[in-house]
């Protein structure tokens, strides 16, 4: 991770760690960046947001700093963030933008940038736009007055992004009954249109926002509530997506969450059978479990592994032509189809496998194996992230822990690339083994890292 950029961008609680400073200079770099790559042509940049209070507020002092910077910008309005990525290309423009801090509460804010082809920044491109705002050793220079950018909005775009979508599933999805949980955030924009498209049957939730219930015991961080609506066999599954809809699990029709590495698994052992999947294989992260390189093995299906993050994820297929990847949180990338995860996307290909091969997602998650897991989430400022793999204490609890375990499991402790937390993953048969030494390693974190 950068100074400033994390795993997915830069992150904080806005008007304290991310102000309205911070993301005017953010918009001043950027287009100072674009211009010295491409002299030649006026940079043009797309701006979407989620439904967050700052969010406008944010999208204000960006984009005056965008055209401070000589950049015409495009406001898309309340879009979610892979509509930002894949209208990028559409429109040719020079960079997308995102104001959005994805699942996090209403308090924190974000700032994603796409590249021209809509994929993320490179490292280099996020260390150049950091030493201008934190190193100052490259100038930020303001264009002559005739220079200054201009801002207009855009009313067509989500209507734009869903049509694409819905063309990326030939078959209608008629009779098809779902749950959809928008979180309060970006998906109320454009998930009603697009299941309307594919003639399916949506019940809308979570699709009032007022600024601060984004996430709130909602969408994919919380998507065990739409367990118990789904009694009665009234829908065939229930998906739920994060603030910015880039993540979407789901829960099939018996009341069972399905997680991201069971809707990979589907989709790579579907992808194989209509010969669609480059190398036969499909990349997941570290955090992956037991059960999917199980299923993978089972079903002839190459597990690549990366670091967690899905812009490893994406390096990962874009270096060796993968078309399937994604993360167990429901981060989940189609490459054939765009460049980055797409939650709703996500729901249409799982509800396009279900429609075609007639079996209930129960059966089609069924045929991944559990292993028990426990994720533990410790608070941790960037000093105890760093002391993380140097404390000599931690790393004898965790020998400790990791030969209590045996051969039957593994753990796993990271700082989190997008929050101020210190991850703790214990895994294994022993449900209650598992638990008691992901508590211990949490509290190990608290009182030998501070």
């Amino acid at each position: 991770m950068g100074r400033l950029f994390g795993t997915d961008g830069i992150r904080g609680i806005a008007n304290r760690d991310l102000s309205l400073r911070r993301a005017e200079e953010v918009g001043m770099a950027l287009a100072e960046v674009i211009r010295r790559e491409h002299p030649e042509t006026r940079p043009v940049v797309v701006i979407g947001r989620d439904t967050r209070l700052s969010g406008e507020m944010l999208q204000a002092a960006l984009s005056g700093g965008l055209m401070a910077g000589g950049a015409d910008v495009v406001l898309l309005g309340v879009v979610p963030t892979p509509a930002v990525a894949y209208l990028t290309v559409q429109k040719k423009a020079s960079a997308g933008v995102v104001i959005s801090a994805s699942h996090n509460p209403y308090e924190f804010n974000g700032i994603k940038i796409f590249g021209p082809e809509g994929y993320k920044l490179t490292d280099d491109e996020e260390d150049e736009i950091e030493r201008m705002l934190l190193d100052r050793d490259i100038p930020m220079i303001p264009v002559e007055p005739e220079e200054i950018g201009t801002c207009c909005e855009d009313h067509e775009a989500a209507a734009l992004y869903a049509a694409y979508l819905a063309s990326t599933v030939p078959e209608k999805l008629t009779g098809m009954k779902v749950l959809v949980d928008c979180s309060n955030g970006a998906a109320v924009r454009t998930a009603e249109e697009l299941f309307s498209l594919l003639g399916a049957e949506a019940t809308i939730l979570c699709d009032a926002p007022d600024g601060t219930n984004i996430n709130r015991e909602c969408g994919s961080t919380h998507v065990e509530h739409l367990a118990s609506l789904m009694t009665g066999g009234k829908y065939d599954l229930a998906v739920a997506f994060d603030g910015d809809a880039d993540r979407c699990l789901a829960v099939d029709e018996k009341g069972h969450v399905v997680n991201g590495d069971q809707m990979i698994a589907i989709f790579a052992r579907q992808m194989k059978a209509e010969g669609r999947l480059p190398g036969d294989a499909a990349v997941v992260t570290v955090m992956s479990s037991f059960g999917f390189f199980r299923f993978a093995k089972e079903n002839g299906i190459h597990a690549e592994t990366t670091k967690v993050g899905d812009r490893y994820v994406l390096e990962n297929m874009r270096k060796n032509g993968y078309n399937i990847g994604g993360e167990q949180s429901g981060h989940i990338i189609f490459r054939e189809y765009m460049p980055t995860g797409d939650g709703e996307l996500s729901a249409i290909q799982l509800m396009r496998v279900m429609k075609k091969t007639g079996e209930p997602l129960s059966t089609l998650a069924g045929r991944m194996p559990i292993t028990p897991q426990v994720l533990l989430n410790v608070e941790a400022d960037r000093d105890m992230k760093e002391a993380l793999h140097e404390s000599p204490e931690m790393e004898a609890l965790m020998e400790e822990c990791e030969e209590r375990l045996g051969d039957a499991g593994r753990i796993l402790i990271r700082a989190s690339g997008t929050e101020p937390l210190i991850r703790v993953m214990v895994e294994g048969e022993d449900a209650a083994l598992i638990r008691e030494l992901a508590e211990r390693l949490a509290a190990g974190c608290e009182k030998l890292l501070k």
